[in-house]
């Protein structure tokens, strides 16, 4: 591995609790950070909270709370089209139902719509959102509890404050395990990649590529790219080199 050299600014708290669930996207329409968690210290209620970065130094506005009600299964992604952050999460509040919210940045401070189901299924693992900006949508990936713990997608499509979701589909027949950031774009081919912890086959580390159109997603052959049991796998996109990477 090669070390790091640079230099990086200090640490600056965000939350004076534990902030479960933490995930954090950049708007590129304000040039702002956007830190999505559960408060531990209030309930674990829903909260976002937006940073500035200054030089090597970020600074905080108020954390605005997004769900009044404990949420857990947090991820996040920024979509450019509409310049809105979408959540996806899982709602306690609402009979654990899986759930989303879109946020709209202004100045150092964040304000949301109303909450969306994606799915009334619960998910016992984290979602993972991710933004399609070939097609404008957003795509929620989850484990559902309801369907044997089936690996399961659902696009969305935001609209001003509002986002609606399409039926939702099964990319894995089997309990499929994924991280917040455990899925990417390839703005290259146009596709949407999702990597898993396959449960079905020994645990395996697995990836598998969809393709969006419309409000539905149609997904390729899943492929192994570790050949034994694989945790906390993330990926991410390198358009420089058009390259998935997957740790």
């Amino acid at each position: 591995p090669l070390a790091y050299t640079g230099s990086v600014g200090s640490e600056v708290a965000f939350e004076s609790a534990r902030a479960d669930y933490s995930f954090a996207v950049f708007d590129s329409s304000n040039n702002k950070v956007v830190v999505v968690y559960a408060d531990d210290g209030d309930s674990a209620h829903g909260k976002a909270i937006v940073g500035t970065v200054s030089g090597s130094s970020v600074s905080y506005g108020t954390a605005v709370t997004f769900n009044a009600a404990t949420t857990t299964r947090i991820s996040a992604a920024f979509d450019s089209n509409s310049n809105k952050v979408v959540i996806a999460f899982r709602d306690n509040g609402d009979s654990d139902k899986t759930n989303s919210i879109v946020g709209t940045v202004s100045g150092t401070s964040i304000s949301f719509g109303s909450e969306a189901t994606i799915t009334t299924s619960t998910t016992g693992s984290p979602t993972s959102t991710t933004f399609d900006s070939n097609s404008n949508k957003v795509v929620v990936f989850y484990k559902d509890d309801n369907n044997s713990e089936y690996g399961t997608a659902a696009v969305g499509t935001v609209s001003g404050t509002s986002i609606s979701y399409g039926t939702p589909v099964v990319f894995e027949s089997a309990q499929s395990v994924m991280d917040q950031a455990g899925s990417c774009f390839d703005s290259t081919n146009n596709k949407v990649v999702v990597v898993y912890r396959d449960v079905g086959n020994s645990s395996y580390g697995t990836a598998i590529v969809g393709t969006v159109s419309g409000t539905s997603i149609s997904f390729g052959t899943a492929a192994t790219f570790h050949d034994a049991a694989s945790e906390g796998i993330v990926c991410a996109f390198d358009s420089g080199n058009s390259k998935v990477v997957v740790a």
